[in-house]
């Protein structure tokens, strides 16, 4: 019987621009990590919290990891409780889940604690519940796409992986900049018109059918966000040159990691990936901001036991 496992969860896009919520895609890069030990009380106890800049809840409860385990041990009863550390790799509002991928972490180290581990896709209502704890709701587009790895569609109760070409590749680019969830979702306050949910959905449709066809060309008609880029753009110094940077450099698409402030771009190739980087970078030292990104596949890993 194993007593410790540890496991890395790594970073993620949300939303992808198209799907708020719902879709979501891992990559190459940083990530956090989880060091969880069965103990015989059935509580949930998390030990320490390394490397974050910012104070993080050491009450489980109010932690991702620690809420998305009490969730684990109760739904399945367990005659056991947990112990966490957790090894921060992604920084603080940064628009690559950080919150979430602690808590994934911590659930795929301790399912390879547990008597009899189950599939990926059984710890989502865990990571679910984890997540709330951060964001205030149940957004499986992190969660879902640590899990299972790659883009991956998340609705409230179903995962479905979205396989691109392998060729596909992303850019990711981090600002020294926070912008918390909370804030980024404030900023979505208000009315909507019908006519952009309907362009919002036909562009949604397209982005996921592009990547089952391998058709860039549907990628690159479909992968704008006319809902939520705008309201939360000028949050964001910078954004617009960035987003130029990468179209002009050939992107089937770009838009905001998450909530922000980091900044995506899809692209056909990892050279095309790899040459728009530092224009990108640019675009972020225009407005005295440094900045720093990750290359990587569209199909990115899954968290792993190490």
């Amino acid at each position: 019987m194993k007593v410790e496992a540890s496991a890395f969860s790594p970073a993620s896009i949300g939303n992808l621009g198209v799907g708020f919520d719902i879709l979501g895609q891992s990559f190459v890069g940083p990530g956090d990590r989880a060091t969880v030990r069965r103990t015989q009380s059935k509580q949930v106890h998390i030990a320490a919290i390394r490397n974050s800049a910012f104070a993080l809840p050491m009450d489980a409860a109010k932690n991702t990891a620690g809420a998305g385990l009490i969730a684990l041990q109760q739904a399945l009863n367990l005659p056991f409780g947990f112990e966490i550390e957790l090894d921060k790799g992604i920084a603080f509002g940064s628009g690559m889940g950080g919150s979430a991928a602690s808590c994934v972490a911590a659930l795929v180290a301790a399912n390879a604690l547990l008597d009899e581990p189950v599939a990926p896709e059984a710890l989502y209502p865990f990571a679910l519940d984890g997540e709330a704890v951060a964001s205030g709701g149940r957004h499986g587009d992190n969660v879902g796409a640590m899990l299972l790895g790659g883009i991956v569609l998340a609705t409230a109760e179903h995962l479905v992986r979205v396989t691109a070409p392998a060729e596909w590749h992303c850019v990711v680019v981090h600002p020294d900049a926070v912008l918390e969830t909370r804030r980024a979702r404030e900023a979505l306050k208000g009315a909507y018109a019908i006519g952009d949910f309907v362009a919002q959905s036909a562009n949604l449709a397209l982005v996921l059918a592009g990547c089952q066809h391998g058709d860039a060309n549907l990628v690159r008609a479909g992968l704008r966000d006319v809902l939520v880029e705008p309201r939360r753009a000028p949050l964001i110094a910078g954004f617009a040159q960035v987003k130029q940077a990468a179209l002009d450099h050939g992107a089937m698409g770009a838009s905001i990691s998450g909530a922000g402030p980091s900044v995506f771009a899809w692209f056909e190739s990892r050279a095309a990936a790899e040459a728009a980087a530092p224009a990108m970078h640019a675009g972020f030292a225009s407005v005295n901001c440094v900045s720093e990104s990750f290359v990587s596949p569209l199909n990115g890993p899954a968290a792993r036991v190490l």
